[in-house]
């Protein structure tokens, strides 16, 4: 079965446009949840429904997602704000996605990079990996395996291949957002699971008010007159760590934002 938009097919098990919510997965695990961390993609397409498709989807699965329709808009956000991964179609209204890939690699953007392209020749998908492009997926694709390339461009970028990080005493899965501190399961809502994912990625880094709330709630929101949103969610993740006995602690800097200390 497949979801038909205009030039492009997306296929999906069911029929619908969404992927199902688990996948089996190998030895030691029979299902987990389609649940990724929290990261912010930036999709640069010029194809409304296709854009529109993607961003659902990855909306679905608990990303943070931006969007771009050109390459002005594009190489704008890509000086702005920071990305996890950046789903890059090569043909743009305006430029070239290549030319927005050697950007990103002349500043030394650290983002996982995917390069999402009807252009299946074999000339472009050299010159994109050659640039420094993690995956190349060629239109049309299955979402299932657009998610499942992104959450291994992931593992390798954020985690070095290793399936969950770790702090002190404190164990996290991005994939299956499940959180234990010494052996045991720590139950957080979804925004001080996001919270504690962002620390979790930057040990020992101070972490800015604005750079903290645009990583977590998304662009702009960096903007915002203060950040009073932050202090509850802080209080109760703080809280929590606390009572479970975690030895990590994420501490206040004064006039400036917080810190993830290890023992």
């Amino acid at each position: 079965m497949g979801r038909l938009v205009p030039d492009f097919r997306f296929f999906s098990d069911s029929g619908a446009m969404f992927v199902p919510d688990s996948l089996p997965v190998g030895a030691g695990c029979l299902r987990i949840p389609l649940y990724t961390t929290v990261m912010k993609i930036l999709i640069v397409e010029d194809e409304p429904s296709l854009r529109e498709i993607m961003a659902r989807t990855l909306q679905r699965e608990q990303y943070v997602v931006e969007q771009a329709a050109d390459y002005a808009t594009a190489s704008d956000k890509l000086a702005a704000y920071d990305y996890d991964c950046i789903l890059l179609d090569i043909m743009l209204p305006g430029g070239s996605g290549l030319q927005l890939l050697r950007e990103l690699k002349q500043r030394r953007n650290r983002a996982g990079v995917i390069i999402v392209s009807a252009r299946d020749s074999l000339d472009d998908k050299v010159e994109g990996l050659e640039l420094g492009a993690d995956d190349y997926l060629p239109k049309p694709f299955h979402l299932a395996e657009l998610s499942a390339r992104i959450r291994s461009v992931m593992r390798r970028h954020q985690r070095g291949g290793e399936e969950c990080f770790t702090a002190g005493n404190v164990r996290l899965w991005p994939d299956s957002r499940r959180v234990e501190v010494a052996g045991q399961a720590l139950e957080l809502l979804r925004k001080e699971y996001d919270i504690l994912h962002y620390f979790m990625c930057r040990p020992n880094h101070t972490i800015d008010k604005a750079a903290l709330a645009e990583g977590v709630w998304g662009d702009h929101i960096d903007q915002s007159d203060n950040f009073d949103f932050i202090y509850a969610q802080m209080k109760n993740l703080r809280r929590k760590l606390h009572d479970a006995g975690a030895d990590i602690e994420i501490r206040a800097v004064y006039g400036f934002g917080y810190k993830l200390v290890l023992p």
